[in-house]
């Protein structure tokens, strides 16, 4: 069944005629700040927190660094330990190899649906984002490169206009992201999935919502395998103290 009521992949512009305006706490900014260092892997797995670092960093107090820390456990980004503070959560190979099967094919339904019922707008908008992106790639510059990457996939999974796939697919990204960004530390892999997303790009633009299935399921799918094998080999190299 065709659906043709648009999606925006654009915030909506500022209206006086919006309404109030929702204004995020202390505590939810200095999660996302944090989010955004564990997934770039400036606060690696393991690791303990600092707070008396993060704090003066940030410019806060412990109370909302706390408060960030509680979301970000209930994400399991974080571990909360009783009277030892917190630390980075780990992420083990066997944990990445089930959410990228998950996600592959959450993603590749999404990409069918979608060269079904995004308007060519939307399309256009996936395009111009793709070349955005691999501006920044070519300068190697993998934090906004990573952004724009994951605006495309969401973009997708978006324009597939289907409530519960969204809402699947989000609630998998928030431990997924992390395990995205390890594998573009390979230039090898990040070489080739420039060339997947723009393989992805054209069989959109052409309206073959099979191949883009097919496409984005194996772009996702070697994505886990890259992230699987670099966890094992990091574990093995921890084992052996080398």
């Amino acid at each position: 069944m065709s659906r043709s009521n648009s999606v925006s992949l654009r915030l909506p512009p500022v209206s006086r005629q919006a309404g109030p305006i929702v204004r995020r706490t202390l505590h939810d900014e200095v999660a996302e700040n944090l989010r955004n260092m564990i997934v770039e892997n400036e606060l690696r797995p393991g690791e303990r927190i600092d707070e008396k670092r993060l704090c003066a960093l940030f410019g806060i107090s412990r109370t909302p660094l706390r408060e960030a820390l509680k979301v970000l456990a209930s994400e399991g980004l974080v571990d909360l330990m009783p009277n030892r503070g917190a630390r980075i959560s780990e992420i083990t190979s066997q944990e990445v190899e089930e959410m990228f099967e998950v996600a592959s094919g959450l993603e590749r339904l999404a990409a069918e649906l979608a060269a079904e019922r995004a308007t060519d707008e939307e399309i256009a908008e996936l395009r111009t984002t793709h070349e955005r992106m691999v501006q920044f790639y070519k300068s190697g510059r993998r934090s906004d490169y990573f952004r724009l990457n994951q605006r495309i996939h969401n973009g997708v999974i978006a324009l597939s206009r289907n409530a519960v796939l969204i809402d699947t697919h989000s609630d998998l990204m928030t431990k997924i992201r992390r395990a995205r960004f390890m594998a573009i530390m390979s230039q090898e892999r990040w070489d080739e999935s420039v060339r997947e997303h723009e393989q992805l790009i054209e069989a959109l633009e052409a309206r073959d919502g099979a191949k883009a299935g097919k496409v984005l399921r194996a772009h996702v799918q070697k994505t886990g395998d890259i992230v699987s094998s670099v966890i094992e080999k990091t574990s093995r190299s921890q084992a052996t103290g080398r």
